[in-house]
């Protein structure tokens, strides 16, 4: 049983965005703020950058546009011509829907591989799913979690620190692998 980090419970979501940028403003950089909801201006609180799956999303839909557009042409010019009612072999205007259908494919991919990717995700079971407390996360309670990995952990420190900034219900995590 290894120690994974630290966790507290925050009353509301104002209250819980305001841990977020004390614990920001702090140093801590293996945080994380758990709630039932969305919360607005949580990223910011945090200092989460802007994301890249929007690069990744856009570079597989030119990717797949390119592939929809090449193969097409590949095909019809190259390998298979054929001379159908006097129509040239390059007919572009023919490839649109092609093209279009295989950038949507291709960045539908790059969405969901991008996400999983970023995410870090398939992670089947977090430390924080072995706190009983944490449970009533998906319903009406509010979390911080900073993690054991964070260059400015100390335990008594962390404990301390979640204290003073209104944090409740402070518990030790464990990973039970």
């Amino acid at each position: 049983m290894s120690k994974y980090g630290v966790i507290a419970k925050f009353d509301n979501p104002q209250s819980l965005v305001h841990a977020a940028e004390k614990v920001r403003d702090e140093g801590f950089t293996k945080f994380d703020c758990h709630s039932p909801f969305p919360i607005h201006g949580m990223d910011d609180a945090m200092g989460l950058k802007r994301s890249k799956l929007g690069y990744v999303i856009g570079a597989m839909g030119l990717t797949g546009a390119l592939f929809g557009f090449g193969l097409q042409t590949w095909i019809h010019s190259i390998e298979y011509p054929m001379n159908i009612s006097g129509k040239p072999y390059f007919a572009y205007p023919a490839y649109a829907i092609i093209t279009f259908e295989l950038m949507v494919l291709f960045s539908a991919f790059g969405a969901v591989f991008g996400m999983m990717f970023f995410n870090r995700i398939p992670r089947f079971h977090h430390p924080v799913f072995y706190s009983e407390k944490f449970s009533d996360v998906s319903s009406d309670a509010f979390y911080v979690s900073i993690e054991i990995d964070d260059p400015k952990y100390d335990e008594s420190g962390v404990i301390d620190f979640l204290k003073n900034i209104g944090g409740t219900e402070i518990e030790v995590l464990t990973d039970e692998n």
